[in-house]
């Protein structure tokens, strides 16, 4: 194993923030195969619905689209949500007591039940991160894990026009029907990031990388998350005051100052 590559097993997680429609799913399908590591996507919802023993499709429904009615329900818990400690899992199996065997009565709210999917859903994803070796898509991964130096933080992005394109083509809708359902999942993840962590998924200060997929084939995604990936794991025990734009960066030789302009002609 050369350096790069055992550098790269000291990395525990990438996140991958996505535009509906940019292939930011698809490109973490191939980089957990590239990798050979584990993608952690739609299983969250399983794993979710069988630590509460609730329905599959009633988890589905609160996943990352928080629209109507569930939206309504969140605000409500907002303070409960924003001032609740976080699990810290040690292993990517959910442990048998806790928030996973609160069902039943103590579930038997609308709010209950919603406070406790998102609960549970940290949890989870944070157990992820702690075994290590997984992709995870979306469910606040970027905010969840934001000050851990061994996750690669990622966003994908495209055109919109490219996206409809995408979107018309992977899911055999018209291209109205396509932009209206890229609306909405987009417009449903910002507010599932604001109501569940205060946070704006655009923000580019979350990110150690942004892909923009107009241009960029998937493959070459993928070769270019993987290349982030090793740079930031060859960085891993360098001291933090070492890091950053200035490391190994002499003073200017002389003061710095703006271009000077054109000369003005007499």
């Amino acid at each position: 194993m050369n350096q790069a590559q055992h550098a790269i097993t000291e990395m525990h997680a990438i996140t991958i923030s996505r535009e509906y429609g940019s292939g930011g799913g698809e490109i973490a399908a191939r980089l957990a195969r590239r990798l050979a590591w584990r993608l952690v996507d739609h299983e969250v919802i399983t794993q979710v619905a069988q630590e509460l023993e609730i329905p599959e499709t009633e988890a589905a429904a609160y996943d990352e689209y928080v629209e109507g009615r569930i939206a309504r329900i969140l605000n409500s818990v907002r303070p409960i949500l924003g001032s609740s400690a976080l699990p810290t899992p040690t292993a990517y199996s959910l442990p048998s007591s806790g928030i996973g065997t609160s069902s039943s009565a103590s579930l038997s709210s609308p709010e209950a039940r919603v406070r406790a999917f998102y609960d549970t859903q940290r949890h989870v994803v944070l157990a992820a991160a702690n075994a290590g070796h997984v992709v995870i898509v979306g469910r606040g991964g970027q905010m969840l894990l934001a000050d851990r130096r061994d996750v690669l933080h990622v966003r994908i992005v495209a055109p919109l026009a490219q996206c409809v394109a995408y979107v018309t083509r992977r899911e055999g809708m018209d291209e109205a029907a396509a932009r209206a359902r890229i609306q909405m999942k987009d417009r449903a993840r910002a507010r599932y990031m604001q109501t569940q962590f205060h946070g704006n998924h655009e923000d580019p200060h979350l990110y150690d990388q942004i892909l923009n997929t107009g241009v960029l084939d998937l493959d070459s995604a993928v070769d270019l998350i993987c290349l982030a990936l090793e740079r930031k794991a060859s960085r891993l025990h360098v001291p933090t005051e070492e890091l950053g734009p200035a490391a190994g960066m002499p003073r200017y030789a002389g003061q710095p100052a703006d271009f000077p302009g054109r000369p003005r002609s007499s």
